[in-house]
């Protein structure tokens, strides 16, 4: 058997959180994510917007904007040659 360091053991800190939402939003959200339960689609949808690269600039809704021009703009350049 091997030895663990600290480190290996060391535990996730969690905090049971609450909040009101309407009915309509969160069977929004459920369909968004795919999930059946609240909890499963808040979980993804959180974890979502903390890895979205577009949630960390100041102003998001532009650079999507941005990168999906860029992007259609390659592939008309693509489908031309």
């Amino acid at each position: 058997m091997g030895t663990f360091s600290h480190k290996e053991t060391r535990m996730a800190k969690i905090m049971h959180v609450q909040t009101v939402l309407m009915v309509e939003e969160i069977d929004a959200l459920k369909a968004k994510t795919g999930e059946t339960n609240t909890k499963d689609a808040l979980a993804k949808a959180v974890t979502h917007f903390l890895e979205c690269e577009y949630t960390q600039v100041e102003n998001m809704w532009t650079r999507k904007l941005e990168n999906a021009v860029k992007k259609r703009t390659i592939e008309l350049y693509q489908e031309e040659n």
